[in-house]
């Protein structure tokens, strides 16, 4: 009887453990499809899994919000289309396990006279967002960063693979856009200009630097040009890099740690309450040379650098839509020579000095519906960068001699108003104000 009982104990166990295992692993799939335009919602839009058989879908609320359960994990080929406007295919979508996808998606009007329809299913994976931008743009996502080789989840270093643009230095991700200065590149985040978001920028060279401050847990799809820039990006001389960030989970708090080469990554994402649409997004992450720098030898160079960006969203009923968000990054470097003078080969051997570098960008947008066609969106932003630099050179005798010192602080801030109007697929929009004050710097 004990044999008996124990057999069927291993066989109920084993049965247990292959139900268990054969179970699919899903995930949620949501969001909220508006007019690219008007950002009016559109009820009721088809939402389809292309690459599932049999195909999964759903059709939007009244007021756009949609919600897939049990997406199988993996990478999904998303279509979206709404009667009278373009559909709209997200390519390779990745669904894991750790985070539900929350998707803002924009579709735009369609306006035709044929005698038939044909129906094609394509896929334009570099179309940009900006829909006024025609040649010379396209669109990259986050995924696209992280699967470059090379890439270091980098936007500048995933661009360097693009037609038209090519690098100066492999220790450095400025890039050269049609022969153009890499010191001519624009950044833009969420509509406004900032400065250098990369960690020890215009160290090596004047517009690039070692690593980006922009964490991938942070960014949307967002868009890069190389020419032929709209007006809205009238201080660009080189390309544009138009940052967006991503807007949080609404539904449920999610939380990542992430360690890898780049640094220690902490990041949280969440509702501030159920009654609402009200959601915020973070991340900080502190350099993995830091980390471990203690253990290190103290004549090592090594660079420490951390960055904090988070994004807040808070939708009203009657105010329109806020949202605040922020930028920061702080890097120092310490530059130490060998006690030993006779292993010294190089000018930069004797080197003796540090650099601190900070950046940081926080701003205020407003978005108002004031019609079915018409927005009013207006942002309020403040931006800056500070470098400290100091170099001396030692004599043989362990002597130092002065040989640099910069001190340079720029500070911006902006506001700008624009009025969006759509009218029989034509797209008018107006700057209302738009003011920029610059502090001069001091070296």
């Amino acid at each position: 009887m004990d044999v008996k009982r124990l057999l069927a104990g291993i066989v109920l166990a084993l049965t247990i453990a292959d139900n268990a295992f054969n179970q699919d692993i899903t995930q949620v799939v949501r969001g909220k499809v508006v007019d690219e335009e008007s950002q009016m919602p559109l009820p009721f839009t088809t939402i389809v899994v292309l690459t599932l058989d049999p195909v999964m879908g759903t059709t939007s609320d009244e007021n756009g919000y949609f919600r897939l359960d049990k997406v199988p994990v993996g990478r999904h080929n998303i279509q979206v289309s709404f009667m009278g406007y373009e559909s709209k295919v997200i390519p390779e979508l990745l669904v894991t396990s750790g985070k539900e996808i929350v998707l803002d998606i924009g579709l735009i009007e369609k306006v035709e006279m044929m005698d038939e329809v044909v129906v094609k299913a394509y896929t334009q994976k570099d179309k940009p967002l900006n829909s006024l931008s025609t040649v010379s743009a396209r669109t990259f996502s986050v995924e696209e960063a992280q699967r470059y080789a090379g890439g270091l989840d980098d936007p500048a270093r995933l661009a360097s693979s693009f037609a038209g643009v090519a690098t100066g230095y492999l220790d450095d991700n400025a890039i050269i856009v049609r022969g153009n200065a890499p010191k001519g590149l624009l950044w833009r985040l969420e509509g406004i200009e900032i400065p250098n978001p990369n960690h020890f920028a215009n160290m090596m060279t004047f517009g690039g630097g070692g690593i980006s401050a922009l964490s991938s847990l942070m960014l949307a799809n967002s868009d890069f040009f190389t020419g032929a820039f709209p007006a809205e990006y009238g201080n660009a001389m080189s390309g544009v890099f138009d940052i967006k960030l991503r807007t949080g989970n609404n539904e449920k708090h999610e939380h990542a740690v992430q360690l890898g080469a780049l640094g220690l990554d902490l990041s949280s994402e969440g509702p501030f309450s159920k009654n609402n649409k009200a959601s915020y997004l973070f991340n900080y992450r502190y350099s993995t040379l830091g980390l471990i720098k203690p253990i290190l030898p103290e004549d090592a160079n090594i660079p420490v650098y951390q960055d904090l960006c988070f994004k807040i969203k808070l939708p009203t009923d009657k105010a329109g839509i806020f949202s605040l968000w922020a930028l920061a990054a702080d890097d120092k470097i310490k530059f130490e020579p060998d006690a030993d003078t006779s292993v010294w080969s190089y000018a930069h051997d004797q080197e003796v000095g540090y650099v601190t570098q900070r950046m940081a960008a926080i701003g205020l947008n407003h978005r108002y519906i004031l019609g079915n066609k018409t927005y009013l969106n207006s942002s309020l932003a403040l931006s800056g960068d500070y470098t400290e630099s100091v170099e001396d050179y030692l004599d043989f005798d362990l002597t130092p001699q002065a040989s640099l010192y910069i001190n340079n602080l720029n500070m911006k801030y902006t506001l700008t108003s624009t009025l969006n109007q759509y009218v029989h697929n034509i797209i008018c929009i107006i700057p209302c104000t738009s003011f920029n004050s610059i502090t001069p710097p001091h070296i």
